[in-house]
């Protein structure tokens, strides 16, 4: 089952944060596969997946732009409703919290990359061995 690690950058929530880490590894020729940005006031988290992670590693540090890494499952679903039920139950009962997700359909609509970040990613891994889990 895959996982793969997920850049964390945390920090004031402003105009122009998104398009610096954007520039930044676009200059870097480091493409972005995914991306969260949730609203927040204050404080807020942006949580990134990328194709090359050394070459944003080296980036951003370059930059000087704070970040942390995180383990992230990856899921392929059907993109129908009800689809990610079936992988939060699993969690539920394996008494798992699904501290941050978000997901994008798969280019031709039929499937769903779903990223979670969990409480016990080697527990969850277990759990969910049965799940469509994918390549990104």
């Amino acid at each position: 089952m895959p996982t793969t690690t997920q850049l964390v950058i945390s920090g004031r929530s402003k105009p122009g944060v998104m398009a610096e880490v954007a520039q930044v590894l676009g200059k870097a020729k480091v493409n972005i596969m995914a991306f969260s940005a949730p609203e927040v006031t204050g404080t807020g988290k942006l949580r990134l997946l990328v194709a090359d992670l050394e070459g944003a590693r080296v980036a951003l540090r370059g930059a000087k732009i704070k970040f942390a890494e995180e383990t992230a499952l990856l899921l392929s679903l059907e993109n129908k409703p009800g689809a990610l039920t079936e992988v939060a139950d699993l969690l539920t009962k394996g008494r798992i919290n699904i501290k941050c997700g978000y997901c994008t359909p798969s280019r031709e609509g039929k499937r769903a990359i779903v990223v979670l970040t969990v409480s016990n990613t080697p527990k969850a891994l277990t759990i969910l061995q049965d799940q469509s889990l994918d390549e990104f």
